[in-house]
């Protein structure tokens, strides 16, 4: 009863509200049921007349609503290139700080560089060391945003056009690439919605968001429609998810209309919690915080129509790191080879080659990425050596490239002492890509300090369009 009449209060309360009364309601119940229920029928009635003007005002506010049309490809014309000044290394010796320079002198003649600071400090440190350069600063931008991470592709604002012909963040939720927790390891969530946020007050643009969890580097659109993700990395972020809920998630926020599904990323890709590897030679090595699986590692759109899609030589199968890549990428190739575009089209697949071996370094204790690899409880049941120096693998991959208006930026992975195959191979995949790209310059760096912290330099950058406000 007690319930019942709490309940009546709160009606009464919420009718005189409705209504414009402006007297107090006195805890008398009969009469407060009373004139409860007097109230609620003056309610009803005066919504009731309203009900049409209501329902056609919501419908009104309903074609309002800001809908996502489409992502760009990456191909298309940007107005800008975005970086996050890296705070950290993954090995001594190996300075992230050089790649990004290096991007920049590569782009800064002819784009727009937006440089993002973690705080005023650091903001002040990046404008004085790049004065000495480029005296005028012409072309970088900075700005402030607090982040320690470095990777722009998905801690960074994912652009995408909007029904009112403006442009808007797409804001997916992060999970520290599936990592598990631990005391040294950052919430990458916090930090990529602080981003998000900031970087829409800096650019003022909305921020379209959903509880989904995927990163920018897993996900590939070819700007008319179709987007392909690896599935193995997807599910796994979102495991209470089925592939058709993500997708209606994928077409909201990206304006898609069909997802293409690949299976599995590179092996140098899998998560380091996961396991060691096995070497040619029989020996271990561990993967340096990869992220599973993402698709820019070995699938990329290079036009409407066209993709490039990492490939295994099949004379390199005694190599059991190339042995299971070949598998992955044979049954990648085959879901390309068999999937059309959103219109029903087929692609054009162009296959990469990848380097001739598997690509080995090591890691230290002091080494930033050592320092978090060595914390994971380890599901083959293994106890990592704390105190040893370890051997990893390198995520190589000759598909995490930057595009821009007139340069594309590539990998590459030879250095004084290794095979002669390896310098071959990273001049034929230049070649393969300066034949998908004609009208722009191929440059192929050299970027092992990013590459050792489980990314390549397409992770630690962000295509910006020309936004409309």
């Amino acid at each position: 009863m007690r319930a019942l009449i709490l309940t009546i209060y709160k009606l009464n309360l919420l009718t005189m509200k409705n209504l414009n009364l402006t007297h107090k309601p006195v805890m008398n119940y009969k009469a407060l049921i009373t004139k409860a229920l007097t109230l609620m029928l003056a309610t009803f009635l005066t919504l009731s007349c309203n009900f049409s003007k209501k329902k056609q005002e919501n419908s009104s506010s309903e074609k309002e609503e800001l809908i996502v049309t489409r992502q760009m490809g990456e191909f298309e014309k940007i107005e800008s290139l975005r970086l996050i000044w890296p705070t950290y290394d993954n090995k001594k010796g190996e300075p992230v700080e050089s790649v990004t320079l290096a991007i920049i002198d590569e782009l800064v003649s002819d784009l727009r560089i937006v440089i993002s600071c973690a705080d005023d400090e650091t903001l002040k440190t990046v404008k004085s060391k790049l004065s000495e350069k480029y005296p005028d600063l012409k072309n970088l931008s900075f700005c402030v945003i607090p982040s320690t991470e470095m990777w722009t592709r998905d801690i960074g604002p994912m652009f995408v056009e909007t029904n009112d012909g403006k442009h808007a963040i797409a804001d997916f939720n992060l999970n520290s690439w599936g990592y598990p927790r631990s005391p040294n390891y950052l919430d990458s969530n916090t930090i990529h919605e602080s981003y998000d946020e900031n970087a829409a007050k800096l650019l003022n643009i909305p921020v379209i968001s959903t509880t989904m969890v995927s990163e920018g580097g897993n996900r590939e659109v070819n700007g008319k429609g179709t987007l392909m993700v690896t599935e193995t990395v997807a599910q796994g972020r979102n495991p209470k998810m089925t592939k058709a809920e993500m997708e209606t998630e994928y077409k909201r926020l990206l304006g898609v209309k069909k997802v293409i599904w690949l299976k599995e990323g590179l092996v140098e890709d899998d998560h380091t919690f996961r396991g060691q590897k096995t070497l040619a030679d029989g020996t271990k090595a561990y993967t340096v915080l990869p992220t599973n699986g993402h698709v820019d590692e070995f699938a990329r759109f290079v036009g409407n129509s066209t993709i490039v899609i990492a490939s295994i030589d099949p004379n390199e199968l005694e190599d059991p790191i190339a042995k299971e890549n070949y598998r992955r990428m044979e049954e990648n190739f085959k879901i390309l080879s068999e999937s059309t575009d959103q219109d029903g089209n087929p692609f054009r697949v162009i296959r990469v080659p990848m380097p001739p071996q598997t690509i080995l370094n090591t890691m230290s204790p002091g080494d930033g990425a050592y320092e978090i690899i060595k914390q994971f409880d380890y599901e083959d049941g293994s106890k990592f050596p704390d105190g040893e120096t370890v051997t990893v693998l390198v995520p190589a991959s000759y598909l995490n490239f930057i595009i821009t208006n007139k340069v594309v930026i590539g990998q590459k992975y030879w250095r004084e002492g290794m095979s002669e195959k390896i310098k071959t191979t990273d001049a034929g995949a230049k070649q393969i890509l300066q034949e998908a790209f004609p009208n722009r310059k191929v440059v192929m760096l050299d970027v092992l300090p990013v590459n050792l912290g489980g990314g390549g330099i397409h992770c630690i950058s962000m295509h910006q369009p020309e936004l409309k406000k």
